[in-house]
């Protein structure tokens, strides 16, 4: 049978947009649908313009530290409306980037969602494609948990488009989006409430992580709530309510502006008409072999839509892979070992490889050794500010193997990337220790841990 396209891809977001591409570099017919706009979450609600609100909102304490080396005081105002302005701008160049790629690549975008007719057919703004093969890269959407009130709450995905910015903003959640903001908004001047369920923030991440980033988090004036359940959000004139139960406490949180939900998400799989295929779902995900095939052998699906691993260029490396192994002749897979990540929070973290509790796991509390060092950064001696720098190393007893390097502080997703390029290969503790370090720099203590 002939078809309308070789690949015909479903989300053009970053796992998407790479598949897409590669496969045409190929010699491939492809295709692409996007009802929204290019670049998925990443570019347009995610990594891009999240990590831009936090340069804004890091300069009060620059300003702060320049005083100690000889700068009279700065008595800067912040203009909430200008920051959004100037981050729309930016997003809207990357759209273009994105779109200049695909129409270089010749990918024939549709602006439209599409929709599964049957295995070979999809509903594409009111047209029926049919393509050899198809790959689903919808990626994820946030999760609203059935709270009653639930729909006065703003998702992560709203907070770029406040056209004014919070007074007091209640954070529900404590996994790393949830902190990335209580963190932005903070830092530019906003009152942060931030409610969890737990003991402590950043579940699943080393504790030495978590630990240390609460703490600097409750000391930059960010009030975390620690085992407090939401139980309610109720709309004011000004606001909202937030009714939770904090330690078997019934309380109630007034914000005046916005309640923002960062609990989690989850696949975007509604409105794709998986009932008229043979694919099939696990816990909520598209379920997919170590090829990204669905159990639909022509159908694919990558990134957070099959719920592995969600991280960008996890789903641009799945992207590749599956278009090397499907139209390149080179059958290849995505690797998930020691995929390193950072957490954008003030201060920032960034880690690759085992926990400290995931080493114990496997090896037994007496297989691995732990090598840890805190300081203050030289930056901060001048100004006189406790700011401090955690960095701790994994190291399995038998083998000598770095299994995990963690970090708190300045530039943490800058130097673990380096360091993670380490642990990939194998590096040991001795290889580590044999590294001449930067001197004065705070990434030298990596190598020089004893």
């Amino acid at each position: 049978m002939a078809y309308d396209f070789d690949l015909f891809v479903i989300g053009a977001g970053s796992g998407g947009i790479s598949s897409a591409r590669r496969a045409a570099q190929y010699g491939a017919k492809v295709g692409i649908a996007e009802s929204w706009t290019l670049g998925g979450t990443c570019v347009n609600r995610g990594c891009v313009p999240k990590k831009l609100m936090m340069y804004a909102s890091q300069f009060p304490e620059q300003y702060h530290a320049a005083t100690g080396y000889g700068w009279d005081a700065v008595d800067s105002q912040f203009n909430w409306g200008q920051l959004i302005s100037a981050v729309g701008n930016e997003l809207q160049r990357l759209n273009g980037i994105y779109r200049n790629m695909l129409d270089k690549s010749s990918v024939q975008v549709f602006p439209h969602y599409a929709s599964f007719v049957d295995a070979h057919t999809l509903e594409v703004g009111g047209e029926k494609i049919t393509a050899d093969k198809i790959l689903i890269a919808v990626g994820g959407t946030p999760a609203m948990p059935p709270i009653p009130g639930i729909e006065y709450a703003i998702t992560s995905d709203d907070i770029f488009h406040l056209p004014q910015q919070p007074k007091h903003a209640v954070i529900l959640g404590g996994g790393y989006i949830g902190c990335e903001f209580a963190c932005i908004l903070n830092g530019l001047g906003t009152q942060v409430t931030q409610v969890i369920r737990g003991d402590k923030i950043l579940r699943g991440f080393d504790e030495d992580i978590r630990n240390e980033i609460q703490t600097q988090m409750i000391a930059n004036g960010i009030h975390v709530m620690t085992q407090t359940a939401i139980e309610s959000i109720a709309k004011k004139d000004d606001g909202v309510n937030v009714g939770v139960v904090s330690h078997d406490e019934r309380q109630h949180i007034i914000a005046d502006v916005v309640s923002l939900a960062a609990l989690g998400r989850k696949p975007n799989i509604e409105k794709l008409g998986l009932e008229n295929t043979q694919v099939e779902l696990a816990a909520g995900a598209i379920a997919v072999d170590k090829y990204n095939t669905t159990t639909e052998p022509h159908i694919f699906a990558v990134g957070d839509v099959t719920d592995k691993v969600n991280l960008t260029p996890v789903a641009i490396s799945e992207g590749r892979a599956f278009a090397d192994s499907q139209f390149g002749g080179n059958s290849r897979t995505m690797s998930y070992d020691n995929i390193p990540t950072a957490v954008f929070t003030s201060p920032e973290a960034a880690t690759v490889g085992l926990t400290e509790a995931e080493a114990i796991e496997q090896y037994g509390e007496a297989g691995i050794k732990i090598y840890r060092s805190k300081f203050r950064p030289m930056f901060y001696t001048m100004p006189d500010m406790p700011i401090k720098t955690l960095m701790k190393l994994i190291v399995h007893s038998e083998s000598d193997r770095v299994l995990g390097a963690h970090m708190v502080g300045d530039d943490a997703a800058e130097i673990i990337q380096g360091v993670a390029i380490a642990i990939k290969t194998g590096a040991t503790k001795a290889d580590f220790d044999a590294t001449v370090g930067i001197h004065p720099s705070a990434a030298e203590e990596f190598v020089t841990m004893r």
